[in-house]
Formats: structure tokens, sequence, C-alpha cells
């Protein structure tokens, strides 16, 4: 669970939290934070799914099942879900290219 625990720190610091912040948003004290970011400790299924939403990406991406990093758009107006989509297509363009 030792990369588990890298991918929360980094994800973590990412959204510009606090072990302390990031554990109040998911119910826990906030030295469980640093056992799971050291690998000390194996979070619940349940601690898994909060620090997801939290955190923006799905459970599989957190437990490295999932190599790319995905984007949660659900809670954005239509409109500007049209535009990200858009950006996104067009970056791919612009790679292929």
């Amino acid at each position: 669970m030792v990369e588990f625990g890298k991918k929360l720190k980094r994800l973590r610091k990412q959204k510009h939290l606090t072990q302390r912040q990031l554990a109040d948003l998911i119910g826990v004290q906030h030295t469980i934070i640093s056992f799971y970011e050291l690998g000390d400790r194996v979070p619940s299924p349940e601690v898994i799914v909060k620090l997801a939403s939290v955190l923006h990406v799905s459970s599989d991406y957190l437990l490295g099942l999932e190599k790319k990093e995905t984007v949660d758009i659900s809670g954005l107006a239509p409109n500007d879900c049209g535009l990200v989509r858009a950006l996104v297509d067009s970056l791919r363009e612009k790679n292929i290219d």
C-alpha cells in the first residue's frame, strides 16, 4: 500500500489540503491520513470511496487499478460540461499533430 500512500499524498497536495483538512473532510483523525500516506494502515472501502470523492478521482485510480486520472465534471452546468469536453478534444488533436 506504499504506492497508494504516495498517490494519496500527491493528490492531497495537488488540492492544497493539509492532512488535518483532508481528515476533517472524510471524518477521520488527522493521524490516520499520515498512516495511510506512510503505508502503515490500509483504509476501509468506505474511506477509499470518501477519499476518491474528496480528491475528485475514481476509487480505481486511487487504488492503482486505473492508470488514467479522471476528472468528475458531473457538478458542472451542462453548457460547461460541453466546453470541458471540447477543450479536451482540442488538446487531444493538438497532441496528435
